[in-house]
């Protein structure tokens, strides 16, 4: 089993909340995320460094070193 890990070291599993340390740009929208913003129940990926999680209606892959656990 891959052990995946936020910012900090600390490990993340299926249905943590987890929350931005950066703004970040949507690649291929005019989006951008604001630091602060917190995702509920993220989904491991097969990535040790990348998680799902739901932004409204759809899903984003976002990397582990711009997040923290909540």
């Amino acid at each position: 089993m891959e052990e995946v890990k936020d910012s900090n070291g600390n490990m993340l599993k299926e249905g943590d909340s987890v929350q931005l340390i950066r703004d970040l740009k949507l690649k291929g929208t005019n989006t951008n995320l604001k630091r602060g913003t917190v995702f509920k129940n993220i989904k491991l990926t097969g990535d040790d460094d990348a998680i799902e999680c739901r932004n409204g209606k759809s899903w984003l892959v976002l990397k582990t070193q711009y997040l923290k656990k909540k």
